[in-house]
């Protein structure tokens, strides 16, 4: 059953939220099961909560239509947890708070595009490998059709996942876009892979370009600038959910930090390079992991 709230904040949306997810492991459930674990076992192995929290927990957020059981095996009937339309709805709820953390709590405040070597965001990055893509679509620029950020296992040995905060074309960057460290260079990184996209193809590697910018605007920059590849608009943050990737708040946005992964065709993420700093570097780099998987 859903908690209720004192008749004085029965209209106060913000109580009403706190009362669905305002508890730690609330929250925390909802984190996992964006990064693709959907059983009791393992939502109770990532978490280290006792099998009787979780119970509750799980039934208090089917209860609030936050996620719904799913059926994998008849016999006996088992159930694994899916998010639902209301629970992905939480996912820009959840990358906001790990970006204040990460400014507010890790960080001195400071707003940035990118972020130290030895920061927890860094840390979380290079955690990446070895973690398995879990499966899920985000709109591609071409026509807003679903797209697996892994390309078909039939079609590459691996796939390079650039991340990057926002291009200036057709939308105008916000004011004092330049001023953010981290920030300026997103044209050019898609140059630089757009150049060597032939390179990437003969290794036996796809790229696909991801940000937080819309599919239409993605469609008129991949055409201005003859992109080959496939952008991916991250728009509701599923992808940055499901692998936490670094984020930062700008023009009351969230964009994702530039960050380059390669992944395998068994969608293991293989290569993390974070923060970018070199981009040229970054891109030789990826070309150089891609021709080692391929080989």
């Amino acid at each position: 059953m859903v908690r209720s709230v004192p008749e004085r904040d029965a209209a106060c949306a913000i109580a009403q939220a706190a009362a669905v997810v305002g508890d730690w492991w609330s929250l925390l459930l909802v984190r996992e099961t964006a990064r693709g674990h959907h059983r009791f076992d393992e939502l109770q192995e990532e978490l280290g909560i006792s099998r009787k929290v979780l119970t509750e927990r799980l039934a208090h957020l089917v209860a609030a239509e936050v996620l719904e059981k799913v059926p994998y095996q008849s016999a006996p009937v088992r159930h694994e947890y899916r998010l639902t339309p209301s629970g992905r709805g939480l996912l820009p709820v959840l990358l906001s708070m790990q970006d204040w953390a990460d400014r507010w709590v890790f960080g001195d405040g400071s707003l940035s595009g990118t972020a130290d070597e030895e920061s927890e965001q860094a840390r979380r990055a290079a955690a990446l490998l070895g973690e398995r893509l879990p499966a899920l679509e985000l709109p591609g620029h071409v026509d807003g059709a679903p797209v697996d950020p892994v390309a078909p296992a039939a079609q590459a040995a691996a796939t390079v996942l650039f991340c990057y905060p926002a291009t200036g074309r057709p939308s105008p960057l916000p004011e004092g876009w330049g001023d953010i460290p981290g920030t300026v260079g997103c044209t050019l990184e898609n140059r630089l892979f757009r150049d060597a996209y032939e390179d990437f193809r003969a290794a036996g590697a796809e790229v696909r370009g991801v940000s937080t910018q819309r599919p239409d605007e993605q469609r008129v920059f991949a055409v201005e600038e003859g992109i080959p590849f496939t952008l991916l608009s991250d728009v509701d943050l599923r992808l940055a959910a499901a692998l936490r990737l670094p984020v930062f708040r700008a023009g009351q946005a969230l964009r994702l930090k530039r960050a380059v992964l390669v992944v395998g065709r068994d969608r293991v993420v293989r290569h993390v390079r974070f923060p970018v700093t070199d981009i040229p570097e970054a891109v030789r780099e990826a070309l150089a992991v891609a021709r080692g998987l391929a080989g």
